[in-house]
């Protein structure tokens, strides 16, 4: 006012008009709020994470879900499941007969027939030796001639022969009987069949063919999801993970983990060495059993179920994290000079 009042004596009105209060206070209130938000991006910690969808899966491969294979060829006779049955080990599957329904009696009345013919081989070559045992004597006494002993060698080499072949021809039976008497596909153990392959008694299946898709129950479960190469240098085994399950309510501040609801602690155990065709590695994650939320139970959150990770990497600065976000860089590593604090903290 003073300035005015020296320069520009004769704009009276101009000298009248005072600056209003609510200037001053907006003024005053924007200074604070600067000053507030560079506090809050200096000081403020943020721990940095880097994200990926996956699925859930089973840590076991033999756990995992798989097919159920015929044990010999024929026909689908009789059904004892059906789509979405719980079976218990050792449940009956399905039925296969040979198209010849009297095979088994058959190979039954063979393998009686070998049994006969390797004991009369045996009883025979028991007969031989003793035979041999007296030419021989008598051959070293002199009352024996020696082709009448080589004879009774070669005799007992012959019984012993057959025997031998008898002997493998009864193992060949005993073969195909234990494969054909396996006709009942039982359960490997506990778990569920998802589907089964149609077929009725005129259908015929192979030995080796897929006739049923198996999971077994009380597995381990996994989670494998899939991070953009950029971060992969920067994740390592035992990396804790915040999960999303696919149809489970969650609020997910990737920031500030602990103050996240609905989502849950995953471990990082593998990291693949190698990208797929799209350039991403797949992680794997078990669960984290320190965290104070068990994952839910298997009946809500099924095998192939769809997730939402976040891998949480260093701690840093909000302010430095947004440079980093408007500038596409990846996460700091350890040991920059960002000091990065004990993730544990926000965790």
């Amino acid at each position: 006012m003073p300035y005015r009042e020296h320069h520009a004596p004769h704009f009276s009105a101009l000298n009248a008009i005072k600056i209003p209060s609510i200037t001053r206070t907006i003024g005053v209130l924007l200074i604070l709020g600067t000053i507030t938000v560079a506090c809050f991006l200096y000081y403020v910690p943020w721990v940095q994470t880097t994200s990926g969808y996956g699925t859930v899966t089973a840590l076991n491969p033999n756990d995992r879900q798989h097919e159920i294979n015929a044990l010999v060829s024929g026909r689908k006779q009789q059904w004892y499941v059906r789509d979405g049955s719980p079976i218990k080990k050792g449940d009956p599957i399905i039925k296969i007969v040979d198209n010849d329904p009297l095979l088994l009696e058959k190979l039954s009345a063979e393998k009686r027939q070998i049994s006969a013919k390797l004991d009369a081989a045996q009883n025979a070559e028991k007969t031989a030796g003793l035979d041999l045992d007296r030419t021989k004597e008598l051959y070293e006494k002199g009352l024996a001639s020696k082709r009448e002993f080589e004879r009774a060698k070669i005799r007992v080499e012959e019984l012993r022969a057959r025997s031998a072949e008898a002997a493998a021809e009864l193992n060949r039976i005993d073969i195909s009987l234990s494969r054909q008497s396996a006709q009942i596909v039982t359960a490997p153990r506990d778990g569920i069949i998802l589907r089964v392959n149609s077929g009725d008694s005129s259908s015929f299946v192979n030995a080796g063919e897929p006739i049923a898709t198996f999971i077994p129950n009380d597995v381990e479960r996994a989670i494998e999801m899939f991070i953009n190469g950029r971060d992969v240098a920067l994740v390592n085994t035992g990396d804790k993970v915040r999960i999303q399950f696919e149809g489970w309510p969650a609020v997910q501040f990737s920031g500030w983990p602990s103050v996240a609801i609905g989502t849950f602690g995953g471990e990082v155990i593998a990291v693949e060495p190698s990208a797929d065709v799209q350039g991403r590695f797949r992680v794997l994650v078990v669960e984290d059993k320190s965290d104070p939320h068990p994952w839910p139970e298997s009946q809500f959150i099924r095998f192939g179920a769809k997730i939402h990770g976040w891998i949480l990497l260093e701690q840093v600065s909000v302010g430095y994290e947004l440079w980093r976000q408007l500038n596409n860089f990846p996460p700091q590593y350890a040991g920059e000079t960002q000091a990065p604090q004990n993730q544990a903290n926000v965790y």
